[in-house]
Order: structure tokens, then sequence, then C-alpha cells
């Protein structure tokens, strides 16, 4: 059995946080506002690989009302998530990531962050790739308010 998840998430930019990216720290005056680190990347690839196995979505396993996820390590919440995927049995084929990110640069980064994922994930660096697109100085992303991702998973089983 083959199936596909679509994840995304947003959120907003603000000073006084990290900006973190598939569980690398890139340099910025700003970082991810959320209830956990933040890390917009790794929330869209728990979402993605929750939709494709059907086992639910980000929210529904840590709700962000409840006080134990602040300022959650966004990587281990993947880790526990993919513990259940795994025990259905399903495996991870690829990811396709998307960042919307105007600043800074990500290029120099991607190396890293495919690395994280894959290492974060126990997968082949080969399974994931990351791009990323800037804004185009349009709101909110383009206006450094807002970084976004989205991605596409393939499980098989």
């Amino acid at each position: 059995m083959i199936r596909v998840g679509l994840g995304y998430d947003i959120h907003r930019l603000v000073e006084g946080r990290c900006l973190l990216l598939g569980g690398v720290e890139l340099p910025f005056e700003k970082g991810e506002d959320g209830h956990s680190d933040g890390d917009v990347l790794y929330h869209a690839i728990t979402d993605a690989v929750l939709g494709a196995s059907g086992l639910g979505d980000i929210g529904s396993f840590f709700p962000p009302e409840e006080a134990k996820w602040k300022d959650a390590d966004s990587a281990e919440l993947l880790k526990t998530v993919m513990e259940k995927v795994y025990a259905q049995g399903w495996q991870i084929e690829n990811l396709d990531c998307v960042i919307k990110l105007e600043k800074p640069k990500f290029i120099p980064y991607r190396r890293k962050v495919i690395e994280s994922i894959a290492h974060t994930l126990d997968i082949a660096p080969e399974q994931v790739f990351v791009k990323a697109k800037t804004g185009e100085k349009l709101p909110p992303v383009g206006t450094s308010e807002a970084v976004e991702a989205s991605v596409v998973c393939l499980l098989s089983k």
C-alpha cells in the first residue's frame, strides 16, 4: 500500500526567539512564535506523516492548550509520532519539503537541514529534499513577518 500526506504550517516571526528549520538554527534576528519551539518544517513534516498514515494530526497528538507542550522540542515530537507510524508498519519513501522564507537565504543551510531531518526520522538523506522560496516581498512571508512550510510525504506498507 502507498499513501501520500500533505503537511503545512505557518508561524509569525518575532524578536527574541530562535529561527529553527528542520532542527537547525539559522542565524536571524527573528524566530518562530509558537507554543513549542515553533519549528514550522518539523511541524509540517509531522502533519504530512500523520496524514499519510491516517493516525491524526499534530494538534490531536500535542494540543497547544496543554502546558506540557510549552517550548517542546519539535524533533522529539516528530520522533514520538514516528514510533507510532513505524509500529503500524509504515515506512517513509520520501519527503518533499518547501520552505517559504524571505530571510535569511536558505541555500547555505540546506544540506544541514536535510541531514538533520534524515537523522531524526532514521532515513537516508536521499529520501529528503528541501527547497526554499521567498515571498517576493509580499506579506506576511515577503516582509519577514512569517515563515511557512509545506511537505508532501510518501509512505509505503
